[in-house]
């Protein structure tokens, strides 16, 4: 009997499946956790978007098999909001998709156009289904660092690619992107995307651009679409969520715009794999975007609230944490006193000598080694909490750092 599956064997350990593992101990024995550790929405969907959802589940005929690539409405629905958003037109027959969230869409994608062996090129430290679809499906990876002393760098970014795509052999497929960034909460400029669609043109190579967190930004500068660049479609994809938009993170609904080509090969895929989502959730997500009022504007305030209690507390109690500019994250480089500890030791110390889950860096990369992510995923209240915990584990630092030399 085979006992050793070759993609299985592909991935790395999951490092968040150690830190999970304590945090699941610690409640068990009943201790109370607050956990910045998973960027899992606890913000209520809006009532209008639930009761279309019951009124839609009370047809019996929507209870039967729905369509892989979505209902025709929710496409419309996301090709309106192209439009009104980024002045972006899309034709829904032929350049939209629904998926299972943005992270189906990707993974399925990847499955869809890579080869055994063939390069993919993925920024580091990154969202693990960015790098880790491309190796399920059989692909070879080549990392693009996008953070250097923390900071995002366009210039060097594109001096790095540009000597990838010369240099690599074989040839890369794709280039991935994910900007606002999960985990670094970094954006970037649509003279990014204008300069990253000519390189991908010159090298025949696709684009595949994570945009989740088109929506959760403070600044005042909406993030920018690559769809925006003049003929990028034909070379671009994009994905989109509405799990963070609209606080639909468990109803599982996102997007892939953009070439058709891709479009096509992703619609292909899934149906075999799937029959789309529950068709009472995707007339309720289409009423969501179609019917939005004020909806986005009071969750990114929520964030924005959250981000500005969670940098200002954190400070207050010694730990100096970039203002993230956009995402539901904020990317904080380890306290100086713990950097030699690691991000997992780190992350661990925090659990269990705090109270607070985080995200150890590491789990994003080798790039993310000296950082934590910690996800606007907990009130006010709770936030000034975690700080009141945290200020206690800095000011002991020397101590428990002689406390866990021996890593638990």
């Amino acid at each position: 009997m085979k006992k050793e599956f070759h993609r299985i064997s592909r991935l790395p350990a999951y490092v968040f499946a150690e830190t999970n593992k304590l945090k699941a101990e610690f409640r068990e024995d009943g201790n109370d956790i607050i956990d910045f550790g998973m960027g899992n929405p606890d913000l209520n969907t809006e009532k209008f978007i639930v009761e279309k959802l019951i009124e839609t589940a009370k047809k019996p005929k929507t209870h039967r098999y729905s369509v892989s690539k979505g209902i025709k409405g929710l496409r419309k629905a996301q090709a309106e909001y192209y439009r009104n958003r980024f002045y972006v037109n899309l034709d829904p027959e032929t350049e939209v998709i629904a998926t299972l969230g943005s992270k189906e869409g990707l993974a399925n994608l990847a499955m869809a156009i890579t080869d055994p062996g063939d390069v993919i090129l993925v920024p580091n430290p990154s969202y693990p289904i960015h790098p880790y679809g491309f190796i399920i499906a059989g692909g070879s990876l080549r990392h693009i660092p996008t953070l250097s002393e923390g900071k995002f760098n366009e210039e060097e970014y594109f001096r790095t690619l540009t000597r990838s795509l010369k240099h690599i052999s074989p040839k890369p497929i794709a280039i991935v992107v994910s900007f606002p960034s999960n985990p670094t909460a970094k954006t970037c400029s649509l003279n990014f995307y204008r300069e990253l669609v000519k390189i991908a043109k010159e090298n025949e190579v696709w684009v595949l651009s994570d945009l989740a967190y088109a929506e959760i930004y403070f600044e005042n500068n909406p993030p920018p679409s690559i769809l925006q660049v003049p003929g990028s479609k034909s070379v671009a994809v994009e994905f989109t969520s509405m799990s963070k938009t609209f606080s639909m993170p468990g109803w599982r609904i996102g997007f892939a715009v953009g070439n058709s080509l891709l479009i096509s090969a992703l619609e292909k895929i899934k149906s075999y794999l799937d029959y789309g989502a529950f068709t009472p959730i995707q007339v309720a997500a289409a009423t969501a975007l179609t019917e939005q009022g004020d909806t986005i504007e009071k969750i990114r305030e929520i964030y924005k609230k959250r981000r500005d209690v969670l940098i200002k507390s954190m400070s207050n109690a010694g730990w100096e944490i970039p203002s993230p500019e956009a995402s539901m994250f904020a990317w904080a480089p380890i306290p100086e006193k713990f950097r030699e500890l690691g991000s997992l030791l780190f992350s661990k110390i925090l659990l269990k000598e705090a109270g607070v889950s985080v995200a150890p860096g590491i789990g994003f990369g080798e790039h993310g080694e000296n950082f934590v992510r910690l996800g606007l995923v907990e009130n006010e209240h709770r936030i000034r909490q975690a700080s009141r915990n945290i200020k206690k584990v800095l000011k002991d630092a020397d101590a428990l750092k002689e406390k866990y030399k021996v890593p638990f």
